[in-house]
């Protein structure tokens, strides 16, 4: 296979960074640096691992957009931080790190990305989709974004790292389907009907109650989508069951909006700091070496100049 563009869910792998890796980890100033050290070892292992030509780190600029709060009032509401309608509570001693995050991969050479009023997640997507040259791999530990995956024009996978990096799953669309019963073709778009009507507890979708994941699966392999379900509800000589029927007449208002929510877009207004070509050498090194002096990343930094290192 040719060289993949590596899209990073940014945000999913600094958090899982600084959960993972101890907090003991801090800079000369005794500041902690685990998401630093963590995130930017990750990425040098993701360019060990998957071989990329090209990688942008994905960013979320609003990790709670308008246009989906206001077709579900409780997206992410559980997440927003007190006294401060639109602002994440995020842990005090990770807030100050994605700063620095974001000028080890300036320094490195390693483009970012995102769109004014939209989520990480719908800028992978419109990444993804927009691609008609190479194999794209989508990097996260999110679900959510096992919609993205497809065969054609240009395969895309989800390395998800849900488990953690070294037990990384490729997720495509025959793995997808095999794991959640849909039909491999529409297996993507089908993933993110079925999570509609399974909902999410941790992004504030209630879902339809009394459809579980198996039965969303046979529901979207049947009717092909969220709107092939309320055109179904709305034919009484439609093949679903008696008390299916009445499951989903009672969320109708919810299935109306959900697809709104749960889809990610794939036209976002995505702007990009650089080029996407992966540097053989960092595109600022004396700013790099700084950076690890300053803050006391070590090794990991060493590791990602190796890791660019290794492509020439």
């Amino acid at each position: 296979m040719d060289a993949p563009l590596l899209l990073i869910d940014a945000a999913s792998l600094y958090f899982r960074a600084y959960y993972g890796v101890p907090e003991s980890i801090t800079a000369p100033d005794g500041t902690p640096v685990n998401a630093v050290r963590g995130f930017t070892d990750m990425i040098a292992r993701l360019i060990e691992a998957r071989h990329p030509s090209r990688l942008v780190a994905c960013l979320d600029l609003d990790w709670r957009p308008a246009f989906r709060v206001a077709a579900i009032p409780s997206y992410k509401a559980h997440r927003v931080a007190p006294g401060a309608a639109d602002v994440e509570d995020v842990p005090d001693t990770l807030s100050p790190q994605v700063p620095v995050i974001l000028k080890v991969l300036a320094a490195a050479g390693l483009a970012t990305a995102g769109a004014v009023g939209y989520e990480a997640d719908d800028v992978l997507g419109t990444l993804a989709a927009a691609e008609c040259r190479d194999p794209v791999e989508v990097v996260s530990g999110d679900r959510d974004l096992f919609q993205v995956v497809r065969t054609e024009p240009t395969p895309v996978r989800v390395v998800y790292v849900g488990r953690g990096l070294a037990k990384a799953e490729v997720i495509g669309p025959a793995e997808l389907a095999s794991r959640y019963g849909l039909p491999e073709a529409g297996a993507g778009p089908g993933y993110a009907d079925l999570a509609a009507l399974r909902g999410d507890p941790s992004d504030g979708l209630p879902g339809v109650p009394g459809i579980g994941e198996k039965t969303a699966a046979t529901l979207i392999s049947r009717f092909g989508s969220v709107e092939g379900l309320l055109a179904a509800l709305d034919d009484p000589r439609s093949a679903l069951a008696p008390g299916t029927r009445a499951k989903l007449a009672a969320a109708r208002d919810y299935l109306a909006v959900a697809p709104t929510v749960v889809r990610v877009a794939t036209d976002a207004p995505v702007r990009q700091d650089r080029a996407d070509t992966l540097p053989s050498t960092p595109a600022d090194p004396a700013a790099l070496t700084a950076l690890q002096h300053d803050w006391g990343l070590g090794s990991a930094v060493d590791r990602l100049i190796a890791s660019l290192q290794a492509r020439r």
